[in-house]
């Protein structure tokens, strides 16, 4: 029994010293995708997953932050793609929902309709013109709570003011009317005593704004309402700083997602008619070499992406099983960010970690 005991613990620091057997260390590592469903799409995080192999796999911060990375691949005014590899999938989960939910932005809240005589309903047109993402820099105003007082500091007001008329020549005037027609009102509401919205400073917000552009809509082609001759539409939209945990249109996102990183890999070599019958099949995803071998292009182009699916129908058949490995990093994401254009995506989410960063450290000291 004493031997026995022995060699049991000398096995297991023989696998601590090599790590994982091959097969575990895939499964780890990877979601095998099958012809029609995914195998070990769990992440094992317990620290004592290997207990009985001798390997230790307790979260580690130095190895976290020695694999961690971050690759932008394109980025625009607009959107943006990156790669966050050695991440958590709970660490890409929550930059998702704090872009979506978390990340403040500026939006419509109160709208006081002065005249509405379109066919709109003037709940429907408020609701509508709460959606309209504005380009107002949230961390120019403060947060307004429901008892505060709407002024300068947490307040921006737009008016909108549009009438339909038929010119002498027949001719319809400002019968479409779009979020171009926003004005910003910089020494505040026009209506103090019934929207309660005074500013305090004679300069209003010239001077917060300066250098900046206009509040208003940062598309100036939405489509608000239409009009006939005759018919009119004047308000005072008041817009505040909030998130998409209140309501959507404060969501600084279009949609903000990811995606397990793909590859494709050779179990056996593949050669001659096999080869060729691959590269015919997925001719973005395969090629045939020198000497009629098979090899994997970079599956991470359009062409290839576009090809994959294909690849997986191929793992119906059993030899193209034992040939060619059809998988998906687990710590290895591409991620898409696609803004509404209140914010330019880089900024979304430099604010999105430190969020992250923020609830990490309020943790570490509750605990």
């Amino acid at each position: 029994m004493p031997g026995e005991k022995k060699h049991k613990e000398k096995k297991k620091k023989e696998h601590a010293q090599q790590g994982l057997p091959e097969h575990l260390e895939k499964q780890r590592k990877y979601v095998i995708c099958g012809p029609d469903k995914n195998y070990y799409t769990s992440t094992e995080t317990a620290a004592s997953e290997y207990l009985s192999l001798g390997v230790d796999n307790a979260w580690d911060f130095g190895a976290f932050a020695a694999g961690l990375s971050i690759k932008v691949n394109r980025m625009s005014e607009e959107s943006m793609e990156f790669d966050l590899i050695g991440a958590d999938p709970a660490v890409a989960n929550a930059l998702r929902r704090i872009l979506i939910s978390e990340v403040p932005t500026v939006a419509i809240e109160h709208v006081f309709i002065v005249n509405n005589t379109s066919i709109i309903q003037d709940e429907v047109l408020a609701h509508r013109l709460g959606l309209v993402p504005l380009n107002v820099d949230p961390a120019l105003l403060e947060p307004k709570g429901a008892e505060d007082a709407a002024s300068e500091r947490n307040t921006v007001v737009l008016r909108l003011r549009v009438a339909c008329r038929r010119e002498s020549d027949g001719a319809v005037v400002n019968d479409v009317v779009k979020s171009g027609a926003f004005e910003w009102l910089h020494h505040g509401s026009d209506l103090p005593e019934e929207t309660k919205c005074r500013f305090t400073d004679p300069a209003g917000q010239k001077a917060a704004f300066e250098g900046r552009p206009k509040p208003g809509a940062v598309d100036k082609g939405i489509l608000l309402a239409k009009l006939r001759p005759g018919q009119e539409i004047e308000l005072e939209a008041h817009c505040i700083k909030g998130t998409g945990r209140e309501h959507a249109k404060w969501s600084p996102v279009a949609t903000a997602w990811y995606r397990l990183c793909p590859e494709v890999a050779l179990l056996r070599e593949v050669e001659g008619e096999e080869a060729a019958e691959l590269a015919a099949e997925a001719d973005a995803v395969f090629g045939v070499g020198q000497g009629g071998k098979l090899f994997v292009r970079d599956v991470r182009t359009p062409a290839a992406e576009r090809q994959l699916e294909r690849v997986r129908r191929l793992l119906e058949q059993p030899r193209w099983r034992e040939a060619i490995e059809f998988r998906k990093r687990k710590d290895h994401f591409i991620f898409t960010i696609e803004s509404t254009g209140a914010l330019r995506p880089e900024v979304l989410f430099k604010q999105a970690l430190a969020i992250l960063a923020d609830k990490a450290e309020r943790l570490e000291k509750r605990l």
